[in-house]
């Protein structure tokens, strides 16, 4: 079964993700994509209350998944059909330390005392495999530690009773006949064997004692590190600062990391908060500190292509580093440039996607087609990199930061740019498109390529190298003049998705793709052009899906996902291609009028969003359902750099957010149908 990943929580070293069911799903350490040391499996978790016992993810529990306001802890509300008892949790990864802690307020709600157990299972795959593992009881600090190698996990939790684990189980699983330890809990008796070995999991149970009407907290919490001493050296500060302590402190933390931009007191608030600030807190926990960041993490997706998209592709890495930027991060974006700047390739290009350690990931990109070498490369990638990364200058003026990738990444990059493309037309040579599909010269291409010509020669301007800027110019002028001559659908008066080369000419692929509307964006052609203005309205009527639930598809007969057949459905609704429409509708906006329907499509988002703010990839075109991986990564990007354009709109009209903005009236507009 496939579940979105709803509340994940991290620090740029650990990640984790919990399921629908309130399940851990994935566990990244030590970087954010890399090493996911559970593979997909569930951390389960289960409840006995006197002697009846329950998992959370049966039909007896009542589920609500959110966050905390402004920050990066969760809210979880679990509920017994049955028992009267209702369970409070709150989860967050430590800022600082590698320290996963879980916060259990447990609420009687019946009239006689009941004996609660928490019982929490551990099914770890150290590396991502299950070959090799260890976990035993360490009473030096009463805990449960799994291991392998030079990754260490501590496990233990504490009540007002008791303090550290002295109920807990190990053994072996996925073996013939034995499905895990975990299955113990279910008779409420752990055996305590000391130390297991080779394919193990572990539980361990937190007893409560409950007046009637009454309650108690119980805490959890699991260290990640490189070494024995490491994590019990961690297991001691949750012990001596309390975890408490350390929860509210991170609760503290990543209220403050919002508060880049503050407001003056009793000003009104901004145009769609909560919304704005769960988008940036989600993108968060995708970005490793070393400056790589990951497309998704959410391990379902492997039921598909036996892949996941934990991985760096430099073009969403650069829209969300944009979005970073804009909402006042620009200390990731400068990583994530640092992280281009290593990984680039000496010929001045990026090749498909990269591990978040830098090394070069999985492709299904060919070296050699119809028998000849072929650069496997999206060059849109190379050319969006190069375009926000000169936003980030324009921004944040680094002169110091940026002046040593010159050599390495921009003028290389730029270089590339200008080499890449067919000396007669001047159109960049075919590469794949950024939907990873197909192979042309497409319209997004030839505007990012555009778009990275000029930023590399708005750079060796900055810098002072005037011949290398006229080059990089002359290049960018010969593109641009090239993409309106052979990208434009003459008889239509619109821009093309893409055309093919024939053996004379072209042929130009007929079918809308939801890419071209960012052609504004990168300054290939202005957003009020008639032709961008017809190829707006071309999307719009082409790939609005025509269900109850609405949304822009990517392209036209998109198989990817597919769940409806039917020839008037384009495909499945996608967030950042719903969101790039928004946004292309907000640079038109002359008049308060022009603002109704951009904010119904920002409310369509906010309604179609994970109960927690969490954004998929794409949702079922009439349920609604999350579809692919969730969250991802660039739907949040996008959705934070529309509302970003949303208030300059407002603050460009005079307009207050309050009276413009109010997220109900929004919400209570008319549905939108095309």
């Amino acid at each position: 079964m496939v579940t979105a990943r709803d509340i994940p929580i991290g620090n740029g070293n650990l990640l984790i993700a919990f399921d629908q069911h309130y399940q851990i799903r994935e566990w990244c350490y030590p970087l954010v994509g890399q090493e996911n040391h559970t593979a997909g499996h569930p951390f389960h978790f289960g409840i006995a209350c006197d002697n009846d016992f329950s998992w959370v993810d049966s039909s007896e529990w009542e589920r609500h998944l959110d966050y905390e306001g402004h920050t990066l802890a969760t809210s979880v509300r679990l509920r017994h059909r049955s028992w009267n008892i209702v369970l409070h949790a709150t989860d967050v990864v430590d800022f600082h330390e590698n320290i996963l802690l879980r916060r259990f307020r447990c609420v009687n709600h019946g009239p006689k005392t009941r004996t609660v157990r928490l019982y929490f299972h551990h099914d770890f795959h150290v590396y991502g495999v299950d070959v090799g593992d260890t976990v035993f009881y360490d009473p030096m600090s009463q805990a449960l530690i799994h291991y392998k190698g030079d990754r260490y996990f501590l496990m233990s939790g504490q009540t007002d009773l008791v303090a550290g684990v002295h109920d807990w189980a190990t053994g072996r699983k996925e073996l013939p006949g034995i499905e895990g330890t975990w299955r113990d809990a279910e008779d409420l008796t752990l055996e305590g064997n000391p130390i297991s070995q080779g394919s193990v999991d572990s539980i361990y149970s937190l007893e409560l004692k409950l007046l009637p009407h009454g309650e108690d907290t119980a805490y959890a919490w699991v260290a990640s590190g490189r070494s024995l001493e490491d994590v019990r050296a961690l297991n001691g500060l949750v012990t001596f600062e309390s975890p408490e302590t350390l929860i509210h402190r991170t609760a503290v933390f990543w209220n403050l990391w919002l508060d880049r931009t503050p407001t003056p007191s009793g000003s009104p608030p901004q145009a769609f908060d909560a919304l704005y600030d769960r988008s940036l807190l989600v993108v968060r926990t995708q970005v490793d500190n070393r400056g790589g960041i990951v497309a998704a993490n959410d391990s379902d997706i492997m039921h598909h292509s036996r892949d996941t998209y934990s991985y760096v592709w430099p073009r969403d890495g650069a829209w969300v580093a944009r979005a970073l930027d804009v909402s006042g991060h620009g200390d990731l974006a400068t990583r994530f440039f640092a992280f281009c700047a290593d990984v680039i390739d000496s010929g001045g290009y990026f090749l498909h996607k990269y591990n978040p350690n830098g090394s070069l990931a999985s492709s299904w990109h060919p070296w050699v087609l119809a028998g000849r070498p072929e650069l496997p490369i999206q060059e849109d990638e190379t050319g969006t990199v190069l375009w926000a990364l000169w936003q980030h200058f324009l921004q944040w003026r680094d002169v110091e930061q940026v002046e040593p990738w010159l050599t390495r990444l921009i003028f290389p990059a730029g270089q590339f740019l200008a080499d890449y493309r067919d000396p007669e037309t001047k159109l960049p040579w075919p590469s794949w498109d950024l939907w990873e599909e197909r192979r042309g010269i497409h319209t997004y291409t030839v505007a990012s390529v555009y778009a990275g010509l000029t930023a590399a020669a708005h750079f060796a301007r900055a810098f002072g190298d005037a011949s290398r800027a006229q080059a990089f110019y002359q290049a960018a002028s010969e593109t641009h003049q090239a993409a309106l001559r052979h990208l434009v659908d003459s008889s239509n008066e619109r821009l093309g998705s893409r055309i093919h080369p024939l053996e004379r000419g072209f042929e130009m692929d007929p079918q809308a793709d939801a890419s071209v509307i960012l052609v504004p964006q990168l300054g290939l052609i202005a957003p009020d052009d008639p032709l961008m203005v017809k190829s707006a309205e071309w999307i719009r009527d082409r790939l609005w899906v025509p269900t109850t639930v609405g949304g822009i598809a990517r392209y036209e007969n998109d198989q990817y996902q597919r769940t409806d057949w039917a020839p008037s459905v384009p495909g499945n609704p996608w967030f950042i291609c719903t969101l790039w429409y928004t946004d292309y509708l907000l640079m038109c906006v002359q008049s308060a009028e022009d603002l109704r329907e951009p904010a119904r499509l920002i409310a369509w988002v906010q309604a179609h969003a994970q109960s927690s703010g969490v954004l998929p990839e794409q949702i079922n075109p009439h349920s609604g359902e999350p579809l692919s991986v969730s969250p991802l990564t660039w739907s949040h990007a996008a959705l934070i750099l529309t509302i970003a354009r949303y208030r300059r709109v407002l603050e460009r009209l005079g307009l207050k957010p309050a009276a413009v903005d109010n997220e109900t009236w929004a919400a209570q507009l008319a549905p939108i149908g095309y």
